[in-house]
Parts: C-alpha cells; sequence; structure tokens
C-alpha cells in the first residue's frame, strides 16, 4: 500500500475534513478539560487514558507533551503529617478550668496552645500562653522542632513578664501533644 501505520490512523482521525491544527486543538482543550475536572490530579497516564476513552489515540508521553502545550500541572498532594500522640501511657490530669474561661482578676489561669505555621523557611511551631482575664498573649516561643522546649520558653517568658503569685492555674487543651510536663 505505500503508506505508514501513523499516516493511515492520522487520515482517519480527520476522515470529516478537519485540519490538524484544529485537531490538535480540539485535544488540547480535552486536555484542559480532563485536568480541571480531575481537579489537577490526574497527570500524564490518566489524562492519556481519558484521551483515548474520549476517541483520541495517545500515548503517556504525547500526554505528558500536551499537557505542557495546554499548560496543564498536577497539583502535587502532600501526606498528611501526624503531629500528636493520642495513644500514650502517661497519667491524664484533671480539668481544673472545667471550660470556665471568666477569671476575676490578672496571672490566675494561663491557657497555652501548639501550632504550625508555613513560613519561607519552612514549617515552624509556635506555642502560645494567654492570660484569660485580659486575654493577651503573655508568652511565645518558635521552633522548627516541636520539642518540650518549645513549651517551656513559652512558659518562662509568660513567668518572667508577669511574675505570677503561687497557685497559677496552667492549661492547656484536651489533646496533648506533649505529655512530659503534666
Amino acid at each position: 500500500m505505500g503508506v505508514s501505520r501513523s499516516a493511515y490512523y492520522g487520515y482517519v482521525r480527520c476522515v470529516d475534513n478537519c485540519s490538524e491544527s484544529q485537531l490538535h486543538e480540539e485535544i488540547l482543550e480535552a486536555v484542559r478539560d480532563i485536568a480541571k475536572s480531575s481537579n489537577y490530579s490526574y497527570g500524564s497516564r490518566r489524562i492519556g487514558k481519558a484521551l483515548n476513552a474520549l476517541g483520541y489515540p495517545v500515548g503517556r508521553w504525547k500526554a505528558r507533551s500536551l499537557m505542557r502545550e495546554a499548560g496543564v500541572q498536577v497539583k502535587h498532594r502532600r501526606k498528611y503529617k501526624v503531629t500528636t500522640n493520642s495513644d500514650h501511657k502517661q497519667p491524664v490530669f484533671e480539668n481544673k478550668l472545667n471550660r470556665q474561661f471568666d477569671v476575676a482578676a490578672p496571672n490566675q489561669v494561663y491557657v497555652g496552645d501548639i501550632t504550625y505555621i508555613w513560613t519561607r523557611e519552612g514549617w515552624l511551631y509556635l506555642a502560645v500562653i494567654i492570660d484569660l482575664f485580659p486575654r493577651k498573649v503573655v508568652g511565645w516561643s518558635m521552633s522548627s522542632r516541636m520539642k518540650a522546649r518549645l513549651v517551656c520558653d513559652a512558659l518562662r517568658m509568660a513567668i518572667w513578664q508577669r511574675q505570677p503569685q503561687a497557685g497559677l492555674i496552667v492549661h492547656s487543651d484536651s489533646k496533648n501533644t506533649c505529655t512530659r510536663f503534666q
């Protein structure tokens, strides 16, 4: 016959007199639609399979070049990192505060918590100590590692700044990350 296999299938694809550039634009639009409908989670393999299902026979590498040409990039999802250990053998102390957050005077009850914040340097952990009477931050500390020292530094800052009397209650949330100092 004298015709290559790819030329034959190219002819079959364009039987209805469409030009190559028109077909190429159709495929690019299909790539954009597939990527958008998958919330940009499909890679070149899945997009290639989806294009094949739509009647555009392309392989993985062609799908990859089409994705690049269409400006489609995959959103990489990071694995969730567990930061708390709820299955510990440390003693759990009673809740002296019992959700009574109204305090009569300053320096009677401090509450604390730890969170993490994305910065240009990466994830940083922030420990905060708040005096419940004025509801103001009295101590804080930041670190790239969640260690007991993070909380200790925040508590030291609060005690150094406010110099509370004996009998101070320091309360943390029920999802204790660090049970070392309970």
